[in-house]
């Protein structure tokens, strides 16, 4: 999996092969390259219009979507859309999106595992496909240094992760089981107290005493380590090959039944953003955050920016085997019965824009449509 290091004429090379709480936040994303002033520029006069005339994208405001940032700031999707004008919307939870994506106000949205999971179960494998990856890592432990020196020393204390049942409470949980401690996964109460705190809140919180660590994503994880805390674990030391899934893409079974040329030409943007990213990493994280300014009004500055950026790997791969594992660690914790997963990715579209590209395929893990 390609990290976010490599050289300019990589990226060069790569962008020739490729010719629960809404954000009030919601813009239209139109154009080849950012402007100056953070802002995006518009649809090329005459340009061809696809199936729809808009096709709508959920992201959030967040360096693991990075993907979504990059892609809308610098109008790579919008290039591949030609005609067919981008709106986007921004969230802060998974489950706002899913249920967006389920009343039809987005057509394809960026997602963490655990809300892709919970939200295909739900609808009894009809609502969503998974048709793409985005981004890895970028999940840490860190910690007062005052009160927690070692691993051991986080039983007793109170630790927050952001929000219950989401991506990082359930790898928090499934951590803690493997240290042979016992915690209530509802309540939180136990061995460990484990404090669903939203992550904007979470450094407050972090500051005044309230929680004395937190398992959380970046920024927020290099907020807290500005804020004097100490990094004690990355997720990815976990995982086999320090890659596991913290963003795919997700889409409406209805919108990729019914608009396949839609779905396909932001599977480009995707690839051709990823490309892009990776190649130039420097500028594309000046994209990002010149991205988080334009959405929430606030850059990130460098001692945050920068070592959460080195933190996330950008990739085309969904990592399907690691989703299956996460969902694992969801029933074992008690927070989700065994789910059938058969049918959740459709990794088609994304395959046959890898080929075009000359890019190996990506595996589904055997959870694929038939």
């Amino acid at each position: 999996m390609p990290a976010l290091r490599t050289t300019a004429r990589r990226r060069q090379a790569a962008v020739a092969a490729l010719p629960l709480l809404a954000v009030a936040l919601t813009a239209c994303g139109y154009g080849s390259q950012a402007k100056d002033d953070g802002t995006k520029p518009g649809v090329a006069a005459g340009a061809k219009k696809l199936s729809v005339d808009t096709v709508r994208i959920g992201y959030f405001p967040n360096l693991t979507h990075a993907t979504a940032l990059v892609g809308d700031q610098e109008g790579l999707f919008q290039k591949e859309l030609g005609g067919t004008a981008l709106k986007t919307s921004q969230f802060n939870a998974g489950p706002s999106e899913i249920e967006a994506l389920n009343a039809e106000s987005i057509d394809i949205g960026f997602i963490g595992p655990s809300p892709s999971i919970n939200g295909y179960t739900r609808s009894k494998g009809k609502s969503l496909r998974i048709i793409g990856g985005s981004a890895s890592g970028g999940v840490k432990l860190v910690v007062d240094p005052k009160k927690i020196k070692t691993l051991d020393d986080l039983k007793g204390k109170r630790i927050a992760t952001p929000q219950l049942g989401n991506t990082q409470d359930v790898a928090f949980l499934n951590w803690i089981s493997g240290k042979g401690w016992k915690v209530d996964a509802q309540s939180g109460k136990g061995d460990v107290s484990v404090v669903r705190t939203d992550n904007k809140v979470t450094p407050d919180a972090f500051t005044s005493g309230s929680v004395d660590g937190a398992w959380v994503p970046e920024p927020t994880a290099s907020k807290l380590v500005a804020e004097g805390a100490r990094e004690l674990l990355d997720e990815s030391s976990l995982w086999p090959g320090d890659t596991f899934v913290i963003t795919n893409i997700i889409v409406s079974q209805k919108f990729l039944s019914e608009h396949p040329d839609v779905v396909e030409a932001v599977l480009r943007g995707s690839v051709r953003t990823n490309e892009w990213i990776n190649a130039d990493p420097d500028e594309a994280k000046a994209s990002a955050n010149a991205a988080l300014k334009r959405l929430t009004g606030k850059a990130l500055p460098a001692e945050i920016l920068d070592p959460a950026w080195k933190s996330i790997r950008i990739t085309d791969d969904p990592l399907a085997a690691t989703l299956d594992a996460q969902a694992r660690h969801a029933v074992k914790a008690g927070l989700l019965e065994k789910p059938d997963l058969n049918g959740i990715y459709d990794l088609k579209p994304l395959n046959k824009v890898l080929k075009a590209a000359g890019r190996p395929e990506v595996s589904d893990a055997g959870l694929g449509v038939n």
